[in-house]
């Protein structure tokens, strides 16, 4: 099995902030014809032997997308590892352009409404149900109603963690690491953003791994700015960078980008956000990239302000 997972936050809505995501649906978003293409890219990476898979309730249909996948494909739960997460509401009413595509709320009622309907579309198949992007601000980690509600869920079997967002990760994930029920840790794992631009929350996610957590790595291709589809002319010198250590090793951006994060020791998953099965089989490359300290040290000028990236996604189009 191999260390990379597959997202399905481009698969299961007709819009995302991807770079040129409405290429890869090749504009049909009739939801038929959105499963069958789901279930495609499911395939790929199944065959790829990636056996990590993660959705969420905000995004579209993806849940139900993997769901079908899983039954039609006789997959037992024992099989495959399935994540999901709550704390966002899909707005988008299958349309790209939407005013809002996603409403957040991290009140123990929506925990407890999203967490039936995880369960009625995953079944004995979710093993992991996530705060989707805790923050400080939100006041989520110190609701105490809902920390005693995901301890509940822990000691039924199913695990518990939370996804990171933005400048602060590190300082949540910190907080998150000192909660407690019954003198256990309530949290098991975390998905947080860690790629050769973004690398801030490093020591932290190193120190959760070193506790016992399960560290997944989420946009190590930073929403298709390490990829090839990356034209903007500011990110130019980076760019030549970047495919001079891909020819140099041999392979291409994406998969030097998710080589990276393969090659951080603290690093469990690392989730491959791929929306085509062309897209999956190039991110597969990446575990047959031979990395050494040349990469690690040349790779390191690519890296960007916390805070100018965090603005720059922010400012990505949904399409």
């Amino acid at each position: 099995m191999t260390r990379l997972g597959l997202g399905l936050a481009a698969l299961g809505r007709p819009g995302y902030i991807n770079l040129d995501h409405a290429q890869d649906l090749g504009d049909n978003y009739e939801p038929a014809a959105m499963e069958r293409h789901a279930h495609t890219v499911l395939d790929a990476a199944y065959a790829g032997r990636i056996r990590y898979f993660d959705v969420a309730r905000s995004y579209g249909r993806a849940e139900e997308f993997l769901a079908s996948w899983l039954a039609s494909r006789r997959i037992a739960p024992g099989a495959v590892f399935v994540a999901s997460k709550w704390g966002y509401t899909y707005t988008a009413g299958w349309h790209v352009t939407a005013d809002r595509h996603e409403v957040k709320d991290h009140s123990v009622a929506n925990l407890r409404n999203q967490l039936a309907e995880s369960k009625a579309k995953l079944g004995s198949h979710l093993k992991l149900y996530q705060i989707h992007s805790a923050t400080l601000e939100s006041g989520v980690l110190d609701a105490a109603a809902v920390i005693d509600e995901l301890a509940r869920l822990e000691q039924s079997g199913v695990q518990v963690g939370l996804t990171l967002t933005g400048t602060l990760q590190a300082e949540v994930l910190r907080r998150a690491l000192g909660i407690q029920r019954g003198g256990k840790r309530v949290f098991a794992a975390v998905q947080a953003t860690w790629n050769l631009l973004e690398r801030s929350a490093a020591a932290a996610l190193e120190a959760a791994h070193s506790a016992g957590m399960r560290v997944i790595i989420k946009e190590a291709l930073a929403n298709g700015r390490l990829t090839e589809r990356n034209s903007d002319p500011a990110f130019a010198a980076r760019m030549a960078t970047l495919r001079e250590e891909a020819r140099r090793l041999a392979t291409n951006i994406d998969a030097l980008a998710l080589a990276a994060v393969l090659n951080q020791p603290w690093a469990d998953v690392v989730l491959s956000g791929a929306a085509t099965a062309a897209q999956l089989q190039s991110n597969l490359r990446a575990a047959n990239v031979r990395w050494d300290s040349q990469a690690t040290a040349r790779l390191a000028a690519v890296t960007m302000d916390a805070n100018e990236y965090w603005r720059e996604r922010s400012a990505l189009p949904w399409n």
